[in-house]
């Protein structure tokens, strides 16, 4: 029983590291866009290459943060969750 159960805890880690990896979509599909964006307003007024590139640098930035929190939940779940779960369950098992 016990065995089956640090089954289940390592299954839902694994799962919900997938899960949270889900969110590196939207930062690259946000960043992309912002590129676009970027791209098409240099093409129409060259002159103001300078503020759309940092404007848009510092746009990428923020956006990249939801993808690299995603990642460290992933990291998370992956080596640091389990084995903290399997201890607490050990540890408060009836079954010994």
């Amino acid at each position: 029983m016990l065995e089956l159960a640090i089954g289940i805890i390592l299954g839902c880690c694994a799962l919900g590291a997938g899960i949270a990896m889900i969110a590196g979509i939207g930062p690259g599909i946000g960043e992309g866009n912002a590129v676009a964006k970027a791209c098409e307003a240099i093409g129409r007024q060259p002159e103001s290459k300078g503020a759309v590139t940092s404007t848009m640098i510092m746009g990428c930035a923020v956006a990249e943060t939801t993808g690299i929190y995603a990642l460290v939940i992933a990291i998370m779940l992956i080596f640091v969750a389990p084995s903290s779960f399997v201890d607490l369950l050990v540890k408060n098992s009836p079954v010994k």
